[in-house]
């Protein structure tokens, strides 16, 4: 198999495990000492944490989809557009592009993944989402709301 074909398996494994949370599988495409960085957070280092860093990123969602809608391989890196949709419990949707950035091993393993998207804008839409459920839970219980 020719390191392109190597790691578009290792990519499209990445989003099916992500996808369908499997976040130990997706952990364990990275070499054991590898990098997972995103938009307004610490660098994750290491198979664990970066399981960790999933579960707790898509824990709020019931339903998530990344897309990946072009990848461009060059060399032992790959660039990857994705598409994200996601819906949280009080049916609040969100949506947005990004770009992550993977560069593998010799072995196909990926060394470091960074994400890159707006964080600023995702924030602020996942910040009104919980004001309004906050709104909705008061309202429902029979709290007052103020104007």
């Amino acid at each position: 198999m020719d390191q392109e074909e190597l790691h578009h398996r290792s990519v499209q494994a990445y989003f099916d495990g992500v996808n369908d949370e499997r976040f130990e599988d997706v952990a364990a495409l990275f070499a054991p000492d590898g990098e997972l960085t995103a938009p307004g957070t610490d660098t994750r280092r290491g198979r664990e944490a970066i399981a960790a860093y999933f579960a707790a990123a898509l824990r709020p969602y019931v339903e998530h989809l990344d897309d990946p809608t072009r990848t461009i391989f060059a060399g032992d890196t790959v660039t990857v557009e994705i598409h994200y949709t996601g819906r949280l419990a009080s049916g609040f949707s969100l949506e947005f592009d990004a770009v992550d950035v993977i560069d593998f091993d010799a072995d196909g393993l990926i060394l470091r993944l960074s994400s890159w998207y707006d964080s600023h804008a995702v924030r602020a839409r996942l910040r009104l989402a919980r004001e309004r459920a906050d709104l909705t839970d008061a309202v429902a219980l029979g709290g007052e709301t103020l104007a």
